[in-house]
């Protein structure tokens, strides 16, 4: 297994969020399987119970049998897997994405995102080996975002299944302290992002303030 691979699995494992899930693949996911263009595809803002099928970004179903196929079987694929290359030509024309593979990534049971990578014309095609790295790598992948998902144990009232996993995380982050600015570095987003999030937060959960919304999200069921 090549030693870019296993930077991506190190990077996976220390991520602190989505975000810099996001970014520590950045540098790396590119430069290994030889693309022009990835993409990973995440559903932060829906609680995992909420996920379907309908529910993945439209890019990954849309008139994209891979995509498809990724969802439906929750393994990964390239076109060459599924169709001749005259029929991918016909469904996807674009110079850019003349090889493409996809892979999904799993949250209790469920497809909750995918791994998506192109090569354009004159590239090789994706084959047996960039398969089984792009199958690795998704088991990371799948395995981090599942933790990262998970309800933090700080939390016990019923009340939490109201707030996203990124709501979630920022309920979080309120409970030790941090500040608006301090938050929005902390998830990679701006303070009026999080501002936001807080407001609409504080609705969900009929609250007017940070404590008040801690100390309900505290409250153990009697």
């Amino acid at each position: 297994m090549s030693r870019s691979l296993h930077a991506l699995f190190d990077a996976i494992a220390n991520a602190q969020n989505e975000q810099q899930l996001y970014l520590a693949l950045t540098n790396t996911v590119g430069e290994h399987f030889g693309v022009e263009r990835w993409g990973l595809y995440l559903l932060e803002d829906l609680p995992t119970r909420d996920i379907s099928v309908q529910t993945i970004p439209q890019v990954c179903l849309q008139g994209n049998p891979v995509g498809r196929y990724v969802v439906e079987r929750h393994a990964p694929a390239h076109e060459q897997l599924i169709l001749a290359p005259e029929d991918w030509k016909e469904i996807c024309p674009r110079h850019d994405h003349a090889h493409v593979m996809s892979g999904p990534v799993i949250c209790n049971g469920r497809v909750v995102g995918t791994l998506n990578l192109a090569r354009a014309c004159g590239s090789p095609a994706f084959d047996a080996n960039d398969l089984a790295d792009l199958s690795a790598l998704c088991l990371h992948l799948s395995a981090k975002i599942a933790t990262l998902r998970a309800k933090p144990k700080t939390f016990h009232s019923p009340l939490v299944s109201r707030l996203t996993p990124r709501e979630l995380e920022i309920a979080e982050l309120v409970a030790q302290g941090l500040t608006n600015p301090e938050i929005g570095k902390k998830l990679f987003i701006t303070q009026n992002s999080v501002k936001q999030a807080l407001k609409r937060m504080f609705r969900k959960l009929e609250v007017s303030a940070r404590a008040e919304m801690v100390a309900k999200l505290q409250q153990k069921v009697a």
